[in-house]
């Protein structure tokens, strides 16, 4: 698999050709390692991009008229090889990837599935293009599902780190059942002055899902509450996630234009909530930041 570099004066962030995934992100300055390393006991993914759906389908299906087609959690886009278009210099890169026949026969429209991304001193720069190369309307969600190491040090404990929120509001989540669909959506983090507590019982029923736009910065912050690292974004909707009893030294933080479907859903893929559409010809982009605050 090749791999792909940026670099400045702050950071070296890695970029693997299959699933134009981010593979690490390493400070120049003091030497630490913030994404996740994707040891498979845990979880053997670093960022993938999930495209074309995110979550999880009722019955791991969707239809498009009278046809049911399947298809896995968060698509298939993450396990593929994108096309390294364009890298005009150390700080960006464009990759690309084209729907074909493989993808026609599991997602029956054409695309095209751009990725950027740009290194901005501390900052990482994520862009997403999504471009409808159909003669026909096209359906499809996309997220990021981001990995970073908590905590950062040998010995400490994830539940000594905090989040910490652009809102002092308490913040409504929904849950997941047994299949990844939503079940539960009326629980609430209390969010204390902006901080809330990495919990060891957090994760215990998969991945907590804010939704309505209730914060669009999601911070790390170790155990003095010190802030280290940030996503920042402008999506409807995102997730916080880390493996469900295995005590994985890492939480996920994930800006989402669409979610998994909901127990009671029925419906063809334009029935979808949070399913986006594009005409012939028509082309989506959105961005979301990493910030390195130390």
């Amino acid at each position: 698999m090749q791999t792909f570099y940026l670099e400045n004066i702050k950071l070296k962030v890695t970029i693997n050709q299959q699933g134009a995934e981010l593979a690490s992100i390493f400070s120049k300055e003091n030497g630490t390692e913030y994404l996740w390393n994707a040891d498979e006991k845990f979880w053997k993914r670093h960022a993938p991009v999930l495209f074309p759906i995110v979550g999880s389908l009722k019955n791991s299906s969707f239809k498009v008229g009278d046809e049911v087609y399947d298809m896995s959690q968060h698509g298939f886009a993450r396990d593929l090889d994108f096309k390294m278009v364009k890298q005009p210099d150390g700080k960006n890169i464009l990759f690309r990837l084209d729907s074909n026949e493989d993808t026609y026969n599991r997602y029956p429209y054409k695309f095209s599935l751009e990725i950027k991304y740009e290194l901005d001193g501390s900052k990482i720069i994520t862009t997403w293009k999504v471009i409808n190369t159909d003669d026909k309307d096209i359906y499809f969600q996309i997220g990021g599902h981001p990995a970073f190491m908590c905590p950062l040090k040998k010995g400490e404990k994830q539940e000594s780190y905090y989040l910490n929120f652009d809102t002092d509001k308490n913040l409504k989540y929904s849950l997941l059942n047994s299949n990844g669909l939503v079940e539960s959506e009326d629980n609430v983090l209390e969010n204390d002055g902006g901080l809330v507590t990495i919990d060891e019982h957090m994760f215990d029923k998969d991945a907590l899902i804010i939704e309505n736009n209730q914060a669009s910065k999601v911070t790390l912050c170790r155990p003095d509450g010190m802030s280290y690292l940030s996503v920042i974004f402008d999506a409807p909707l995102f997730g916080l996630w880390s493996p469900a009893g295995k005590k994985a030294p890492f939480v996920c933080i994930e800006p989402w234009y669409g979610r998994a479907d909901k127990e009671n859903f029925s419906g063809n893929i334009e029935d979808r909530e949070y399913i986006n559409k594009l005409k012939p010809e028509e082309s989506f982009e959105a961005s979301y930041i990493i910030e390195i605050e130390e």
